[in-house]
């Protein structure tokens, strides 16, 4: 008796709690949102709220009917400065730090203990003056060597300057190898310098020409090319190693020992303030520094000026530069 009356009660114990109900279960349904998205939204309509008045006003003034049709007209400025920003942040990124070096092997037990000196720290590469080119194409992405090795050198020079007639923007050369030769050795010893590029529109009654300076730099990526890179002075100062340059030009050596000539090819970026004529122009104006046998004297006071600015000197002064640059002009 008491143990059929205890086994009922567990039974309805077991009933009274158990989980399966027939009452209608309840069903839930969830939408899921990007709570970034909701957030930046939210934030960009309070912003619009706040300043109702104002862009309702400067959609009539440029002829919108609404603030919606004012936001589409500069959502392409917006996506601009926005891929902009992007990739200035990922260019600026600093780089992951180096592996450390794997540990040394343990001493061998048959061999004597011996004492190893400290590796010395390898010294670490000074970082570009300013953006270099992706990639610069040989000389036989332009013209089939095989074929050209058989033709004279005044054909050379023709079939050279007639494959970049039909580019407004690129500048072409035939050099001696020579010339090259004595200009490449003095790049070598001062691979950076400045050089003044003369404008017009100085003040009325001031003496000597108005110029704009430029910086430029050498490059010898390979034993068969060479490049100069030329970028605004005051654009360097301002962005240092990031500074894009206006022009880049690439000396070809592939012919200088066969034919004894060097092909030069460069182009000039658009919207940079440097037509291609002023380019031509200080690309004359490096051969006059780095390379040009003129008088003694003359050439005398561009050495020195080259080695006060590789040196840091201070008794360096930009109007002897002006001065030059008048003389070449």
């Amino acid at each position: 008796m008491h143990l059929a009356g205890s086994r009922a009660l567990r039974c309805s114990r077991i009933t009274s709690f158990s989980p399966f109900r027939s009452t209608t279960q309840q069903r839930r349904w969830a939408r899921v949102h990007d709570v970034r998205f909701v957030a930046t939204h939210r934030d960009s309509d309070r912003v619009i709220e706040r300043y109702r008045a104002q862009l309702d006003l400067k959609a009539k003034e440029e002829g919108h009917e609404s603030v919606a049709e004012l936001r589409a007209a500069y959502q392409a400025k917006v996506d601009a400065l926005r891929r902009k920003r992007t990739t200035f942040s990922q260019v600026t990124r600093p780089l992951p730090p180096p592996p450390p070096p794997p540990p040394p092997p343990p001493p061998s037990s048959s061999s004597p203990p011996t004492t190893r000196p400290s590796p010395s720290p390898s010294p670490q590469p000074n970082p570009p003056s300013f953006s270099a080119p992706a990639a610069i194409k040989p000389l036989s992405a332009y013209l089939d060597l095989n074929k050209v090795l058989d033709l004279p050198a005044r054909e050379i020079e023709y079939i050279w300057r007639l494959r970049h007639a039909s580019d407004s923007n690129s500048l072409c050369a035939v050099i001696p190898a020579a010339t090259y030769t004595r200009i490449s050795q003095t790049a070598r010893r001062h691979p950076q310098f400045i050089l003044p590029l003369p404008r017009n529109g100085g003040s009325e009654g001031s003496e000597g020409t108005a110029a704009e300076i430029h910086f430029l730099q050498w490059t010898f990526p390979s034993p068969t090319t060479s490049t100069v890179l030329f970028t605004h002075l005051a654009e360097y100062k301002l962005r240092g190693e990031y500074a894009q340059p206006h022009t880049v030009v690439t000396h070809h050596l592939d012919l200088a020992g066969p034919k004894g000539l060097v092909l030069l090819q460069g182009n000039v970026t658009g919207g940079k303030g440097v037509s291609v004529d002023e380019a031509r122009w200080l690309c004359m104006c490096l051969q006059r520094f780095y390379g040009k046998v003129e008088d003694g004297r003359a050439q005398e006071k561009r050495g020195r000026l080259l080695e006060m600015f590789s040196g840091g000197d201070e008794g360096f002064r930009v109007e002897d530069l002006l001065e030059e640059a008048e003389r070449l002009a």
